[in-house]
């Protein structure tokens, strides 16, 4: 994707500066543009945990780079594996972490240990290119659900899209899931319209799914985490669609908090609520969501404070609850499958359920 016509990707390395990987600091966007270095392990760890870097998939794949740098400081065994767990430890809900770890591991194990940092970082950007082009499908078969919506309506009707969250460019290594079908749309010329979600408490919709859309030219319009249900009971959504963090084998899927009450709404007004995702994202192992995915609690002070941009300009943080009021901060929360029209897979759509995973996916 493009930032003031340069093409960037999320992630990138940087073989001239000591085989470091650069990042952009996400906790800066949408007021500033900074671009991180990391050269360390410790770095990748300390930027997947404060969010500079997130999105699952990109979660993962910033978490693959981090073992290729660990490695350079020591290749044996004992280091790699310590390396790995400390890495895949930084987040707990997003799937693609742990799918990244594991995948690294089960290549490098096998080399002797002067093999493994080249193998390594060949093994990240192929995890990388993957990513950016099962997003890439993804967005087209997207598509094809707007194009439905546009050939119903007279040409040139506006279509509203619901999203909550980030799920685009900047939460995987390019295109992003939940918006790729959207900037496809605008670009084919479709009249696409996205009410923006605020969510809460970090405003990653406010801050950075606003920042991706007004960049590429998508009109949009940011509202309150608690407005959705009122325009969909005003038939002003047409179609919401969300990225996400795990999705179960039977069809539940964990997402930013306050997914799971956009998808009750939306079944509530007959709204269809599709889910995009790369396979990387989807968890085999686990049937229940509601009862099985560990459910990530952040710190307090992301609710008691909100941080923003002050009339000066200057970046800061305001306390916005009374002193001694206690906070709770769950991370994520799931929308069982029952409430989803269904997936959008890098190879193609299905429903929400067991048989219809393991269509797209027979070898699993």
């Amino acid at each position: 994707m493009k930032i003031a016509g340069t093409s960037y990707r999320s992630v990138w390395v940087d073989e001239k500066d000591s085989w470091s990987i650069h990042i952009f600091d996400q906790t800066r966007l949408p007021f500033s543009l900074d671009i991180l270095q990391l050269t360390t392990p410790e770095d990748v760890a300390h930027a997947i945990r404060t969010m500079q870097v997130r999105g699952a998939p990109l979660i993962g794949a910033v978490a693959a780079y981090g073992l290729a740098l660990a490695l350079r400081q020591n290749s044996s065994d004992s280091a790699m594996e310590e390396q790995a767990s400390l890495l895949a430890a930084t987040r707990p809900t997003a799937i693609n972490l742990r799918w990244a770890i594991e995948r690294m591991l089960s290549h490098l194990r096998p080399l002797s240990p002067d093999q493994r940092v080249q193998a390594a970082y060949a093994e990240a950007g192929r995890i990388c290119d993957e990513d950016a082009a099962q997003n890439e499908a993804i967005g087209r078969h997207g598509l094809s659900l707007i194009q439905e919506i546009a050939k119903n309506r007279p040409p040139g009707t506006r279509i509203n899209l619901l999203t909550h969250c980030n799920a685009g460019w900047i939460a995987t290594v390019d295109w992003g899931t939940a918006l790729a079908p959207i900037y496809m749309a605008h670009d084919a010329g479709l009249n696409v319209h996205v009410w923006v979600d605020e969510t809460r408490p970090r405003n990653q919709g406010a801050a950075l799914t606003a920042w991706e859309l007004g960049s590429h030219g998508v009109p949009h319009t940011v509202i309150a985490d608690n407005a959705g249900g009122h325009l969909m009971q005003h038939g002003q959504v047409d179609l919401v669609i969300v990225g996400t963090d795990r999705v179960t084998r039977t069809g539940d899927v964990a997402n930013k908090i306050g997914t799971y009450l956009k998808a009750l709404a939306a079944q509530d007004n007959s709204v269809p609520f599709w889910v995009a995702l790369p396979s990387t994202t989807i968890d085999w192992t686990v049937g229940d969501g509601v009862r099985e995915i560990p459910i990530e609690e952040r710190a307090a002070s992301e609710i008691t404070h909100v941080a923003g941009r002050a009339d000066d300009g200057s970046l800061t943080k305001v306390q916005i609850t009374p002193d001694g009021s206690s906070a709770a901060n769950p991370a994520f929360d799931v929308t069982p499958a029952r409430l989803v029209t269904g997936l959008i897979t890098e190879r193609g759509v299905c429903p929400a359920t067991e048989s219809g995973l393991r269509g797209l996916f027979p070898e699993q």
